[in-house]
């Protein structure tokens, strides 16, 4: 296969990596609009930036070229930008003929709209698709043991992503419902912002399960809300993506929580991680669009009016634990 990243970042390079030194011997191409990027890691076979200490692949090949005709002849496209960058990308490819699928996850800025929902208004004839699921980029990139979720209504961008990454250590697993996948990997950036709050302010292990619990029950809700099945939020999507971002140490939207516990402001919390952490941006994203819902989520709405200021650490704690006693219900 000849497969296109686009993006370098920390998440493009670990895909990159990853089929570059696959079995099936893919031809892949790491695509980076800066040149200037391009040229560094060509030199030292190195993302220091992004993956500082990860040999990059002698087959590997890297380009700042015009995208279009590096990605002529592609038999997979796979999209690793930020959120914001997604619909100018997708516009971008709108005459593909291989299957596209992305990496990031949220909802879009301004529009409230799931990628999917973005590619169906710039790119229709698009044959496309997520790729989620509990990962770090750094360990993925580090050829640990990692299981991943191909997402997408079209049986070729599943097969063509099992195709092209599925090996010893790294199993990817194919999954038609597009939106519960997507909805997972959003709504687990903001709840892992409040589990970073919790563990900041040492508010032990049990207040720690009881915010991941309730937290996937409001990721569950928005997603059946949006036409998702909920049974997808108990796999690796939803639950397993949760784990990891709310516990791991690797996880920025974590950090963001225990750098606001410690007093730093948002702006400080932000500066100091040198990377995006996706909830800061997502979280009032989530809960606009939940709120034309009607899907109740107190947990994300706790978060963003810590985001906001509205609310300061132990005030948002406390909005959660005062509220008036109910059944549980998922």
């Amino acid at each position: 296969m000849k497969i296109v990243v686009i993006g370098a970042g920390a998440w493009g390079t670990a895909i990159a990596v990853a089929a570059a030194g696959h079995r099936a011997s893919h031809r892949v191409v790491l695509w980076t609009r800066d040149a200037a990027q391009a040229e560094a890691m060509r030199a030292a076979r190195e993302n220091v930036r992004y993956l500082r200490g990860v040999a990059l692949p002698v087959a590997l090949e890297i380009t700042s070229a015009e995208l279009a005709p590096v990605r002529a002849q592609a038999d997979l496209v796979i999209v690793a930008t930020p959120m914001a960058a997604l619909r100018p990308m997708l516009a971008a490819l709108h005459d593909a003929v291989a299957p596209v699928a992305w990496l990031c996850k949220g909802f879009e800025a301004g529009s409230g709209l799931l990628a999917h929902e973005v590619c169906a208004q710039v790119a229709p004839r698009l044959r496309a698709g997520a790729l989620s699921g509990p990962s770090f980029a750094l360990e993925v990139a580090q050829q640990r043991p990692t299981a991943l979720v191909a997402a997408s209504a079209d049986t070729a961008v599943r097969d063509a992503l099992v195709h092209a990454l599925h090996g010893p250590r790294l199993r990817i697993y194919a999954n038609d419902d597009v939106v519960g996948v997507q909805v997972g990997g959003a709504v687990k950036n903001v709840l892992a912002i409040a589990t970073g709050l919790c563990d900041g302010l040492q508010l032990g292990l049990n207040a720690r399960a009881a915010l991941i619990t309730r937290g996937l029950a409001e990721m569950s809700r928005l997603g059946v809300a949006l036409g998702a099945r909920v049974e997808t939020f108990m796999g690796l999507s939803g639950l397993g993506d949760l784990v990891l971002t709310a516990t791991g140490d690797l996880s920025r939207n974590r950090r963001v929580g225990l750098l606001l516990a410690e007093g730093r402001t948002l702006a400080q919390a932000v500066q100091s991680l040198g990377h995006v952490a996706e909830g800061v941006y997502s979280a009032r994203t989530v809960v606009a669009r939940a709120r034309q819902l009607g899907v109740e989520m107190p947990v994300s709405e706790a978060v963003v009016a810590l985001l906001d200021g509205a609310l300061a650490p132990a005030q948002a704690v406390a909005a959660l634990m005062e509220r008036e006693p109910r059944e549980e219900t998922p």
